[in-house]
């Protein structure tokens, strides 16, 4: 396990609550990528889900009907998905691993795999080919994966939306040089993190054998927003939310999201 990696897993390791309640501060990612997981994922079927965190999303899916594997890096994420089940009385299997082999800590095929969220904190490339190759070994032929990515606008929207003043701080100008220059950022974020130009998703996800079906904005229009449009009476934010999975594919809006999701089906 190399330094970046091990500065990831000790991010999550202390942050497993904060991680579980993402969710509710971020209301337009979750139903958006809800929306397009119901697309595809049925009552009965068989998930994977690496990198998943505490299990949000296994949680959800258990609730519809899915079955669910969770793996992920954090032994804290494992530790409180774990507990949830317990208190949930749900049979919930878990797995502490590194998502780049997660083909040697699980066995058979699944009709889906998610991986949300270790494709933006691999921060070398070849990691991240490793990653989803392990995850294709374990997809049924015809099977989904669902690939997250954060834009490298991501950090663009935060700062705008919440700490306007970091412009001037040194600690953002690695970044910033590479936004201007319109390429990638690999390094100190959050945590150790990789942000991806949105142009460069369907190009990387090309050299595997996916037929694409979608690549759609998590948070629509709404990333920048969603503190303010998360508080309004449920009316006007099911409005909102509405016209975010209405505009979500749309190429030229990709900028005012910070995460990106590619949904392909296995050939063969």
């Amino acid at each position: 396990m190399d330094n970046s990696i091990k500065t990831v897993k000790a991010f999550y390791d202390q942050a497993s609550e904060e991680e579980w309640g993402r969710m509710d501060r971020n209301f337009f990612e979750f139903e958006v990528t809800k929306a397009y997981l119901r697309k595809y994922i049925k009552p009965g079927d068989r998930v994977l889900d690496v990198g998943g965190g505490p299990g949000r999303y296994s949680f959800w899916l258990m609730e519809q009907g899915a079955k669910s594997t969770l793996v992920d890096l954090s032994d804290g994420n494992i530790a409180l998905a774990r507990k949830i089940a317990a208190e949930r009385g749900v049979d919930l299997e878990t797995i502490q691993g590194d998502a780049r082999f997660v083909d040697r800590y699980t066995e058979g095929l699944y009709d889906h795999v998610l991986l949300m969220g270790p494709l933006y904190h691999l921060l070398k490339e070849e990691d991240r080919i490793q990653a989803v190759n392990a995850c294709l070994k374990r997809l049924k032929p015809g099977g989904m994966l669902y690939c997250a990515f954060i834009s490298n606008y991501a950090n663009l929207v935060w700062l705008l939306s919440k700490a306007p003043d970091l412009i001037n701080d040194e600690r953002e100008a690695a970044w910033l040089a590479g936004l201007k220059k319109g390429v990638d950022y690999a390094g100190p974020a959050f945590t150790e993190a990789f942000f991806i130009q949105p142009a460069g998703i369907d190009p990387f996800m090309a050299q595997f054998p996916l037929t694409k079906k979608h690549l759609f904005s998590c948070e629509g229009i709404a990333a920048a927003f969603q503190s303010t449009l998360g508080e309004m009476p449920e009316k006007g934010r099911e409005s909102w939310l509405t016209l975010c999975l209405a505009l979500c594919e749309r190429e030229e809006i990709f900028s005012w999201a910070e995460h990106l999701m590619y949904v392909g089906e296995k050939q063969g």
